[in-house]
């Protein structure tokens, strides 16, 4: 989850699940959009997915996915050294609570390995 108008380096990538420019930011969502570009549950892919109406100001959700049986599942991709952080925590919370809200349950945090 990031700010919309994050001004870091940005890898931009055509997925065929995907109907515009995947723009990743960082190893660990590029690593994640091919996982879900070959998984063959996954119909559908939007990446950086606006959330709408916050009051703390306007983030992206970094995946949002349909699956074969048609429900939504949305991830959030984060280095495991950050998980801890409060605004890492803060921005988490405020992601889940807003999907919640708009009936996908199916929510969850990618995380690197180290």
């Amino acid at each position: 989850m990031r700010k919309k108008n994050y001004k870091g380096r940005c890898e931009k990538r055509m997925l065929s699940k995907c109907r515009d420019i995947c723009r990743t930011y960082d190893p660990i969502q590029t690593i994640y959009a091919e996982i879900l570009e070959r998984d063959s549950e996954i119909i559908e892919i939007q990446c950086n997915v606006v959330l709408e109406d916050l009051e703390d100001g306007i983030y992206m959700s970094d995946f949002l996915c349909t699956r074969t049986d048609n429900e939504k599942m949305v991830r959030e991709c984060v280095k495991r050294n950050h998980l801890m952080k409060p605004l890492t925590v803060k921005l988490l919370d405020m992601s889940r609570e807003y999907w919640l809200r708009h009936g996908i349950e199916d929510w969850g945090i990618v995380i690197n390995e180290e």
